[in-house]
């Protein structure tokens, strides 16, 4: 797929309907892989609510920014960050909403692009992603974009999640600097 155009930008209030139908629409096996518990992924008002607090919110008052990715201009996914304690540290997620396009390394340099918008907007000093340990894709991009991997350990990583082993990863400000091109 290296012909298609890839692009990243931040949400728009259109881009609402697409979050919100990709995890009420998604599989419940691919949401289960990701560690999302399924009882507890919330309504559609509920994530159309929440999605746009987030776009009338400035860069400081954000529990949450996201980033849209696409294909030829198309919207195929989506990267965000959560925990974030602005100035300092958030954590990421990588969203690929067609699994026709997943495991082409599409996600990979998406998430490369994205991950400028995060430090800069949020002015990170550091940024960690915390994927299910059964997860094996993302572990692949973050290899591949640089991250470092910690440690692995048992949490509840987000508010839509189970229990589980996940996977820690860091890419400091300094690192990324040195890793971008």
């Amino acid at each position: 797929m290296n012909e298609n155009t890839l692009s990243v930008r931040e949400i728009q209030e259109g881009d609402i309907e697409l979050i919100t139908q990709y995890w009420l629409n998604a599989d419940a096996t691919f949401l289960r892989g990701m560690g999302v518990d399924i009882d507890k992924v919330p309504s559609q008002e509920h994530w159309r609510k929440m999605l746009r607090k987030q776009l009338s919110q400035s860069y400081p008052e954000k529990e949450s920014y996201c980033i849209i990715w696409e294909v030829d201009g198309k919207p195929v996914g989506h990267s965000n960050v959560n925990k974030i304690i602005f100035g300092q540290e958030a954590y990421m997620h990588l969203h690929l909403w067609n699994s026709g396009i997943r495991k082409k390394g599409i996600g990979t340099n998406l998430a490369k692009m994205t991950i400028p918008y995060f430090f800069k907007n949020m002015q990170l000093k550091t940024l960690y992603c915390e994927p299910h340990e059964l997860n094996p894709a993302p572990r692949k991009t973050l290899e591949r974009i640089g991250f470092k991997f910690l440690k692995e350990y048992v949490t509840t990583p987000g508010w839509i999640c189970f229990e589980q082993s996940v996977n820690l990863w860091e890419l400091s400000l300094e690192q990324f600097n040195k890793i971008k091109t």
